[in-house]
């Protein structure tokens, strides 16, 4: 291991920057998603006029995933504010 790279703690930093990076914000696209579900197009490549509701699973998973999103950010509050 050399002296000036610690790697067991670069692989901690940048699989914990690769979720918070990359994780949370599609995380919260997949909530967004789950909400408005895509609808069947029309002959023409419109879209149809009757949209698809999200039903009762496509809102609990919303709620499940938009809920990790915002733990996520309370969790990162209270680490920043706990080493001050």
């Amino acid at each position: 291991m050399n002296s000036w790279i610690n790697l067991d703690a670069l692989w901690k930093i940048v699989v914990v920057g690769l979720l918070t990076g990359a994780g949370l914000p599609a995380l919260f696209a997949l909530g967004l998603r789950l909400l408005n579900p895509p609808g069947p197009s029309g002959p023409t490549g419109e879209a149809a006029v009757d949209r698809p509701t999200a039903g009762p699973v496509g809102y609990a998973l919303a709620v499940l995933s938009f809920a990790v999103v915002l733990a996520s950010i309370g969790w990162g509050i209270s680490v920043i504010v706990g080493h001050s």
